[in-house]
């Protein structure tokens, strides 16, 4: 019998991590992920750092953060509040998206001349 080969699309695919294993994926050290957790920038689930599990997109949050302070040297509360804004701006564009499609007017065309 052959096996077959189904492809997961990545939206399905939830992996979530350490403490241990986000620091190894992401380089960063422990003691700044606990921070962007302190910060509200990331938000693991589980009592206790020994028990906490992040989603896998943290790497690229981790990511982003990198780049807000390395290219524009904003600190982790000014981080934390420059990707709430992009977030909320996200959610407020999609919003806009749907409510443009709902109110969408078919285009009437004039008749033809005869």
């Amino acid at each position: 019998m052959a096996k077959e080969n189904t492809l997961i699309p990545m939206s399905e695919v939830v992996a979530t991590l350490s403490l241990t294993d986000l620091c190894r994926i992401s380089g960063s050290p422990a003691d700044w992920i606990i921070e962007l957790v302190h910060e509200g920038i990331l938000e693991p689930v589980g009592a206790g750092k020994a028990a906490w599990r992040f989603e896998s997109s943290s790497v690229t949050v981790i990511h982003r953060v990198r780049r807000l302070q390395g290219d524009l040297g904003i600190n982790l509360p000014g981080v934390a509040l420059a990707l709430s804004l992009a977030a909320e701006n996200a959610q407020l564009k999609r919003r806009l998206s749907q409510v443009e499609s709902k109110m969408a007017i078919p285009i009437q065309m004039p008749p033809a001349k005869r």
